[in-house]
């Protein structure tokens, strides 16, 4: 057996290339956290409005990585990265300049769209540019940096532009990346397919979309309601369906647009499962920890952008320690520590937050809790993207980043819709005005119709009520990912540490 060929200098610098377009893609998951008081203020959305701006990216994302890893394995991995740029810069400028809810939607949509087109490039090039295992390890953390960095910098991103610019502006910082990226692409990226023989499966593209919009819709309109109703438990039903037809047009397939045969394997189906929970976790958790520093703490949006520093750092510092723990220690082991460590992190918050706790006291927690989710994530991809033969390098990476992006945005409609029932509720007990009860928001816009005593109450029990969410959030999220820890410390417990396994 020969030995990979080291990478050399043009491929790291291709890797740095590559950070761009996995950083904005999932910087935009979050990035309008920030933003929310002044695009409502601007545009005054619907609460079920305002949920889709900030859910119908993730969505479309999500739904559409199968198809496009599929046709970059078939068209060209850089090609595809290239053209999704074009469509990026261009969704961008459409939700920049938008001038109502439903043109925000349609655009963060189209950005979703071109967002799916980049995502899966990456990795999959990463895939191929580095053979060597120590190297593509390396490589892989610093593309998860990237990525997971992405949605904590977001916010902090947002508040700062919000500082001195309109809502909009948090669109248009993607245009000089994409720039670039057109610029740089083709002269440090080579380009990379798999086999030439396979087209791209449109039925199967149609199945995967329709199985994973309904669900997603069903789920959140339930979860914000607070109850079972017979539409979104029809969409739920449909999506189920539609993803059982999908599982059995891929297994009856001779080439199927993903090999659902993978999941099979324990460790495969375990790393999967377990950024699921990750992402869905620290998804839903980000976007409310954003609203808890303006809302209930009273920060202003860099005041709030600067506390969220730490968490970055931590998300480095998790991934960094992972990497050289691998090298030693069976990467299960790692994987279920830092599992543990991230559902550490949630009990903290849980036992920490109140409505006047320090932000020092909060964002401590919160630090605990990404540090154990980069010490676990980076580990969970290579294990996914290394499975992979290079001919289905596209699709692997598309299924691993499926589950990052479908998980995060479920984590911010489900968990967004749990802390905003209980919100609800808590406010109707205490006989709060029913508009009040939609949103922070809205509390404050029905105080300032109300004399200064009862404005007064009435926002101060909002934000006791918010909390409450918050935390109710929080101790699902331990839950989840202590679970999670246990099975992922079993399931991949054989998985051999990196130092021992053959060179090439």
């Amino acid at each position: 057996m020969t030995t990979p060929a080291p990478a050399g200098r043009r491929e790291w610098a291709g890797l740095a290339v590559l950070t761009l377009p996995a950083l904005l893609a999932s910087m935009d998951l979050s990035v309008l956290f920030m933003a929310a008081p002044w695009l409502s203020a601007e545009l005054a959305p619907s609460g079920s409005q305002l949920l889709w701006i900030m859910d119908v990216y993730g969505f479309l994302m999500a739904g559409l990585l199968i198809t496009m890893g599929s046709l970059g394995d078939r068209i060209g991995r850089r090609r595809l990265l290239l053209t999704g740029a074009v469509a990026f810069g261009a969704a961008s400028v459409l939700a920049a300049y938008a001038t109502s809810p439903e043109a925000l939607i349609a655009a963060r949509a189209l950005l979703g769209i071109g967002g799916a087109t980049l995502a899966p490039s990456t990795l999959s090039l990463i895939r191929t540019m580095f053979h060597d295992d120590t190297q593509r390890r390396t490589a892989i953390g610093v593309w998860t940096a990237a990525f997971t960095g992405g949605v904590a910098a977001g916010p902090i991103v947002g508040g700062l532009l919000l500082e001195h610019f309109w809502w909009g502006s948090v669109f248009l910082i993607n245009l000089p990346v994409m720039a670039l990226l057109l610029v740089a692409g083709p002269l440090l990226l080579p380009e990379s397919t798999g086999s030439g023989s396979r087209g791209v499966d449109l039925p199967s593209a149609v199945l995967s979309l329709g199985a994973v919009l309904p669900v997603i819709y069903g789920i959140k309109e339930m979860a914000t309601h607070g109850s079972v109703e017979a539409w979104p438990a029809a969409a739920v039903v449909l999506g189920v369906a539609i993803g059982a037809l999908f599982v059995r047009r891929q297994l009856r397939l001779t080439d199927p647009m993903i090999d659902l045969r993978l999941f099979r394997r324990p460790d495969f189906a375990a790393a999967i499962g377990s950024n699921v929970v990750l992402t869905f976790a620290s998804g839903g958790m980000g976007a409310l920890s954003v609203q808890y520093l303006q809302g209930v703490l009273g920060l202003r949006p860099f005041t709030a952008a600067l506390w969220m520093l730490p968490t970055v750092a931590g998300t480095v510092i998790g991934i960094a320690a992972a990497n050289l723990l691998s090298r030693r220690i069976p990467p299960g082991v790692v994987v279920g520590a830092g599992v543990g460590v991230a559902a550490l992190g949630f009990a903290l918050v849980a036992l920490i937050v109140t409505p006047t706790s320090p932000e020092s006291a909060v964002m401590a927690a919160y630090t605990v809790l990404v540090l154990g989710i980069g010490m676990a994530i980076s580990l969970l991809i290579d294990l996914i993207v290394g499975s992979a033969p290079p001919s289905r390098a596209g699709s692997v990476s598309a299924m691993s980043e499926t589950a990052s992006e479908l998980g995060a945005a479920l984590g911010i409609a489900v968990l967004g819709s749990v802390a905003a029932a209980v919100y609800a509720d808590a406010l109707r007990s205490g006989g709060a005005p029913e508009a009040a009860t939609g949103s922070l928001g809205a509390a404050a816009a029905v105080a300032g119709s109300l004399p200064a005593g009862e404005a007064g109450e009435l926002l101060t029990a909002a934000r006791v009520a918010f909390t409450d969410g918050f935390v109710a959030t929080a101790v699902v999220g331990a839950v989840l990912l202590g679970v999670a820890a246990v099975a992922a410390g079993v399931l991949l417990r054989r998985r051999p540490a990196a130092v021992s396994s053959p060179a090439g």
